[in-house]
């Protein structure tokens, strides 16, 4: 998760012995990944990570503030015990900065905020959510979080389980919009020539 680059080609028998599995179920996965714009089929050429420029990456981080902030203020009037038990055990714990955690980590984010989804009722906007964070996790991953993430979704559960709407938009906020600041930081500072993100279009 976020180790390839934009626009680069995917070999897809380098990946299949990497993994240890036969090209034609890998070459299913792919199809699916084109079908979530992660991934682009040129002919004769064969499979690519999307490009995105920085446009489309800004949008796509404003669209996701728009649907989690109708999310979580729905999810705190309906959200059930049940589902507060659940977004408090997403989280694996602290492992380190390595790469396998910062994947888990991301994995983690992506659970919790389709979980808090759910809890809003709308299981289309759940759904959108979800894929939304599946588009952004090759970005997400560069955040490098870790204990703060775990300690910034515990603020928005306290917030939801005390059904509290103003509590759980602001906890949400805080949660996203330093992350979305750090992920744009860290492409344009040190990742803009490899991550070939366009800052024009």
């Amino acid at each position: 998760m976020g180790h390839r680059k934009p626009g680069e080609r995917l070999d897809v028998n380098q990946i299949a012995r990497q993994y240890n599995t036969s090209v034609t179920p890998l070459r299913d996965a792919l199809q699916m990944l084109t079908q979530e714009g992660l991934v682009i089929i040129k002919p004769r050429s064969g499979y690519f990570v999307t490009r995105m420029t920085l446009k489309q990456l800004r949008d796509m981080m404003e669209l996701r503030k728009i649907l989690e902030i109708a999310a979580v203020e729905r999810a705190a009037t309906r959200i059930t015990v049940e589902q507060i038990q659940e977004l408090r055990s997403v989280h694996a714990g602290y492992t380190g900065d390595d790469d396998e955690s910062y994947d888990r980590y991301t994995d983690e984010n992506r659970r919790f905020h389709y979980t808090l989804a759910l809890a809003s009722g709308n299981i289309e906007l759940a759904e959108t959510i979800g894929r939304l964070h599946d588009r952004l996790a090759r970005f997400m991953v560069l955040r490098h979080a870790g204990l703060s993430q775990e300690f910034s979704h515990a603020r928005i559960v306290d917030a939801l389980e005390n059904h509290d709407v103003e509590g759980a938009r602001r906890a949400l906020l805080e949660d996203i919009e330093p992350s979305h600041d750090e992920i744009i930081e860290e492409i344009l500072e040190e990742r803009a020539n490899s991550w070939h993100v366009d800052a024009v279009r």
